[in-house]
Parts: structure tokens; sequence; C-alpha cells
């Protein structure tokens, strides 16, 4: 099934009966960063109920645990590090939005694994749409089952996150736990770049980390159809769907 979406003065033509997912799904075994132990899903216990049907209950019935911005894939809102309390839901994004996919290998740098701003600007020219998803080369699959803590990811450039704001980027989707370095004592740069922080804050824009895109996608053009958990958190599991797109 093929529809048309016209973006201001562009229309575009995607194809919906394709989806390509591209989270990380919140898993006992999945992926895991900031220190924390990997998900918790268990039948919920009580006074004579455990909620498991292996058990002898008539259902399964789980208590889950886990942190929107260590497991899985999530989107995040300004609220993340402003203390207004904002969460995601009160700022959705668009139901469908332009997106392109670019990969990236970080550079080494005196300050370490880093996304520059001059191979940002490389990949994406001077027609940037409204999301933009980034994959980090090398890509291997294991980053859906990854523990991150400690290992110090790659992160992106403060001044490439500033870059993305001005092109009119509003929805920035990495592979990564955080488009911060691990441990960079609470400076959140890229974050602040990116929201315009402390200038005009953005409480349109959002970003979204822990996502992981297969090879099998080819670098280019989407349609971005970025679903959010209702949950009222600066931050919510998320599933963005990219749908092949050319423009008519």
């Amino acid at each position: 099934m093929t529809a048309n979406f016209t973006f201001g003065e562009t229309t575009c033509q995607a194809d919906l009966s394709h989806p390509m997912d591209i989270s990380v799904a919140i898993s006992t075994d999945g992926t895991t960063a900031w220190g924390l132990d990997r998900p918790r899903i268990r039948p919920h216990v009580e006074e004579g109920f455990v909620g498991s049907i292996a058990a002898g209950a008539s259902v399964n019935f789980n208590d889950v645990w886990f942190n929107p911005h260590a497991h899985g894939t999530h989107t995040e809102c300004l609220g993340h590090i402003d203390p207004s309390g904002a969460f995601v839901l009160q700022h959705p994004p668009p139901a469908w939005m332009p997106a392109r996919l670019v990969s990236l290998e970080p550079q080494t740098t005196e300050l370490g694994l880093m996304l520059t701003v001059t191979e940002v600007k490389a990949a994406l020219g001077t027609d940037t749409p409204e999301a933009v998803v980034i994959r980090t080369l090398p890509n291997a699959a294991d980053k859906c089952q990854r523990q991150w803590s400690g290992t110090q990811p790659p992160f992106l450039e403060a001044a490439a996150a500033a870059w993305l704001r001005d092109a009119g980027v509003n929805h920035l989707l990495i592979d990564l736990p955080s488009v911060d370095p691990e441990r960079d004592g609470g400076a959140l740069s890229a974050h602040k770049a990116f929201w315009d922080i402390p200038n005009a804050p953005r409480q349109q824009a959002t970003i979204t980390e822990l996502v992981f895109v297969p090879d099998t996608v080819a670098d280019g053009d989407y349609l971005l159809n970025l679903q959010l958990a209702p949950i009222a958190n600066d931050a919510a599991p998320s599933r963005p769907i990219l749908f092949k797109m050319t423009r008519l």
C-alpha cells in the first residue's frame, strides 16, 4: 500500500506495506546502560496468588521493572534536563514526518570517540528533513543486547547538535545510549545545544536514543512514524518505524 504525503512544498510517496521497526525492545536479556541491571519481568506475587499460568494461575500477570533511559529505545523531551517537569507526551511528535538515515563512523578525538560536526554536515548537506536517524559504524547486532555501562560509548559533538538544531531538525534519533559522553560532569552539552538551553528552549524537539538500524536498511530518505508509550515522564519507551519514501 502506498500513500502520498506533503511536507511544506514537497510531496512524497511512501510504501506503508513494508514497515521497518528500528526499536530495541525492553527485555530481560536486552540492552542496559548507566550502571543499571537489566529489566525485570516477573510474575506478580501476593498471598495466595502467583501470576503465572505455569504456576497454576488462570492468567500470566507480570510485574515489569525498567528505566526508560537505560533499557531499550526511548524518546526524551526537554524535561529531561529542564526543571519545568515537562513530559514527552505534552508535546508529541507529528504522526508522520520526513526523516533521513545516515551512517557515520565516530572519529577519535582527545575527548573520545565522537561524531563531529564536520561529518554530520557532510552527510546531510543543505536539504535537511525534520528528523534525522544516525546509525554509527561499526553496526554490530549486539547493540540490541549490549551492556553499555562503563564502556565510554561514542557521542555527538555539541557543535553537531547545534548545527542540527539550526538546520531545522526537530527529532534526532541515534543508536547510542546518549548524545553526550557517559561521563561529562553533568555538562550535557549536546542535549543543551539541540534543545537550545538556556537561550530558547525547544519544547517540540525530541531526542531518541538506543535505536538499532539493521544493515539491510540503506541510508536515505524515509517516512518516520515515532510511536511513544503513554507514560507521563521526561522519557518514554518508543517505537520508531521507517517506511521507504520517494519524492514526487
